[in-house]
C-alpha cells in the first residue's frame, strides 16, 4: 500500500513539474488556442470523475469523487469563461452616436 501511495505522488510532481515546463514556454499568441483545447480535455476528465464516482463504494471513494467532479467542473467552467474573455478583446468597438 505504501509503495502505491509513492508511486502516485512520483507520478503527481513529474506530472506537474513537466506541465509547469511546458506551458511556461508556449507564446502568448497561442494561450486562446490552447485554453480551448485544455477544456476540451477537461470535458473528458469530468465524465471520467462521473463515472469514477458512480463506482464508489466507500465513502471516502464517494468525497474523493464528489471533489473530482466538483473540480473537474469549475475548471471546465472557469477555462470557458477565460477563453471568451480573451475573445472578446479581439472584438471591433462599435462607435456611439457621439463619436
Amino acid at each position: 500500500m505504501i509503495e502505491g501511495i509513492w508511486a502516485a505522488l512520483f507520478i503527481f510532481l513529474l506530472a506537474a513539474f513537466t506541465g509547469y515546463e511546458v506551458i511556461s514556454r508556449v507564446p502568448v499568441i497561442l494561450h486562446t488556442p490552447l485554453m480551448s483545447g485544455s477544456n476540451f480535455i477537461h470535458g473528458i476528465v469530468l465524465v471520467g470523475a462521473m463515472i469514477a464516482l458512480g463506482h464508489a463504494d466507500t465513502v471516502l471513494e464517494q468525497v474523493i469523487g464528489f471533489l473530482g467532479v466538483l473540480l473537474a467542473a469549475l475548471n471546465a467552467v472557469g477555462g470557458y469563461v477565460v477563453t471568451e474573455r480573451m475573445l472578446e478583446m479581439f472584438e471591433v468597438k462599435k462607435k456611439g452616436k457621439g463619436a
